[in-house]
């Protein structure tokens, strides 16, 4: 299984040539030529949504916006249909009041953040597995502490479809070396494939590179390969991050038992 977490920047006109009408083509081609299975997208605007829609034969997009009248950025996901089927689906605001729509934290910035929930049946491999993808606040460290707690409170205490693997991914606004991110690093059910990814915003090119995003995922998953897409043409990238693709199999009683036989 094929996996990415994208932000895709939000539509714009003060990104000049990396406006999104002009990255759009470029961002349809490279989804067409990879073909992933699932995409976690952020900062979907609605109009992108639509063109996401149109555009990304063979797959379904789920998702609304952060405000009180779901409009804004989505934290999106879009899925092939022929090989996943979509079981649960669920949006909530982190904050205290995570179902009121447009809701935050005390101190957050003024953009509500979401978390897009969805548990998908593989058609393929006849597994049920949940996706997490997130956008953290971006201006407060403590914040963006509280809205991971709560995250992943919520795996802990699911009660559709309850202890089915999950894929956490998405723009976590933070560093590795922050104590949220180390914080998520430390739990024992946790093992982030990204690790050897050394950054991933670079604001096309102009801006100094640093890591915020991330995929962490749960047995029976484990991580064949994991890559960013760093494409750029004449100037143009596919957007300020690069996306992460990660390649993902199943574990079986051989993988279990190779690192001891390695020994």
């Amino acid at each position: 299984m094929k996996l990415v977490t994208f932000n895709i920047r939000y539509d714009t006109a003060s990104d000049d040539k990396n406006a999104f009408h002009y990255r759009r083509d470029q961002i349809a081609r490279k989804i067409k030529r990879e073909s992933p299975d699932i995409i976690c997208f952020q900062e979907v605007l609605p109009h992108v949504a639509v063109w996401l829609r149109e555009n990304l034969k063979g797959y379904y997009v789920v998702g609304c916006g952060r405000n009180k009248r779901l409009k804004d950025e989505q934290t999106a996901i879009a899925f092939k249909a022929d090989r996943m089927n979509l079981i649960a689906l669920e949006t909530y605001w982190l904050s205290d009041t995570p179902q009121v729509p447009g809701s935050r934290y005390e101190g957050q910035s003024v953009c509500p953040r979401i978390c897009t929930e969805a548990v998908f049946q593989d058609l393929e491999k006849d597994t049920v597995f949940r996706v997490v993808n997130v956008h953290l606040d971006h201006a407060d460290s403590g914040v963006r502490g509280k809205e991971i707690r709560q995250v992943l409170e919520r795996i802990e205490n699911e009660h559709v479809f309850p202890g089915v693997p999950v894929i956490l991914a998405g723009d976590f606004y933070s560093e590795p070396d922050s104590e949220e991110i180390q914080a998520l690093k430390s739990l024992e059910q946790f093992e982030e494939i990204t690790g050897e990814i050394e950054a991933t915003y670079h604001g096309y090119g102009m801006a100094e590179p640093m890591k915020v995003d991330y995929i962490f995922i749960q047995k029976p998953y484990i991580c064949t390969s994991v890559k960013v897409w760093t494409d750029c043409r004449n100037g143009v990238y596919l957007s300020d991050h690069y996306p992460i693709c990660a390649e993902l199999s199943l574990e079986t009683a051989e993988s279990q038992e190779k690192p001891e036989e390695e020994a």
